[in-house]
């Protein structure tokens, strides 16, 4: 097995990986380039479910659970 590093063939190696990374700053580019810019609209919420909320919170209070007379 012959050393890379006598033989030269290191050079090739950090080329290509030179290359990987350039590829992926150019596809990074393109990508940020290319994208559309999305409006986002304002969420409303009504008042009249948070009315609904606290009656069911009422409802749910009064509701009283009978033990039975044994245990199982």
């Amino acid at each position: 097995m012959q050393n890379p590093f006598e033989s030269g063939h290191i050079r090739n190696y950090i080329l290509f990986y030179v290359g990987i990374v350039v590829i992926m700053i150019l596809f990074f580019i393109t990508a940020t380039l290319f994208r559309e810019a999305k409006d986002i609209e304002k969420k409303v919420f009504k008042a009249e479910k948070a009315s609904t909320l606290t009656n069911k919170k009422k409802v749910k209070k009064e509701v009283k659970f009978k033990l039975l007379n044994k245990a199982y």
